[in-house]
């Protein structure tokens, strides 16, 4: 008896894994993106440049079986050269003794059009969970016939949980940059 119920439960999953395909991230079409308020009156943005990501989606449900996602954090970019400089140094993402941020994902709940996903954040080899919004953009076959789905990711994480701590006291009360850091992250990955 307990051989069946083995058998039963692993085809079960094995029936819900099946539907997932993996898919590749269409770079020219994705970005990751971050935005932190500067002198506590604007938000300055960024991105990644150099990233990469192993996604298996499943159609049918609408959610995610597997994302993995690895950053270059020296491919870090601001529009300006100084800024990006010190974001790579020690003060921040120490890019040259840590050169991969990454996030794997633990858990996805779908809900309608959007989800709740949980994973693990490594940032300066610090790895935290965060719960990060997804918001299915929708699916669709392309020119070429291939499948697309395509999403947008935001979420919240405080710099100071991963060791990103330089700041500076302003003469009128606060800091020059906020401890807390939105992600957004858009994506566009065909199916393999």
């Amino acid at each position: 008896m307990k051989l069946i119920k083995t058998f039963l439960l692993t085809s079960v999953l094995g029936l819900a894994l099946a539907n997932a395909t993996p898919h590749t991230l269409d770079k020219s079409h994705s970005e990751v993106g971050f935005s932190v308020k500067h002198l506590m009156i604007t938000n300055v943005k960024g991105e990644f440049t150099d990233y990469d990501a192993k996604i298996d989606f499943d159609y049918k449900t609408k959610s995610f079986k597997m994302l993995e996602a690895t950053i270059k954090a020296a491919s870090v970019d601001t529009g300006i050269e100084k800024r990006d400089n010190h974001l790579r140094s020690e003060d921040f993402f120490l890019a040259e003794k840590y050169p991969n941020i990454t996030f794997k994902m633990k858990s996805y709940k779908p809900d309608g059009d959007e989800g709740m996903m949980i994973g693990d954040l490594t940032i300066r080899g610090i790895t935290k969970e965060v719960k990060l919004k997804i918001e299915d953009l929708g699916t669709i076959k392309d020119l070429k016939g291939n499948n697309r789905v395509g999403f947008t990711i935001e979420g919240k994480i405080n710099r100071m949980d991963y060791d990103l701590k330089w700041n500076k006291v302003l003469e009128a009360g606060g800091f020059a940059v906020s401890e807390t850091v939105k992600l957004i992250v858009e994506v566009q990955a065909v199916e393999q």
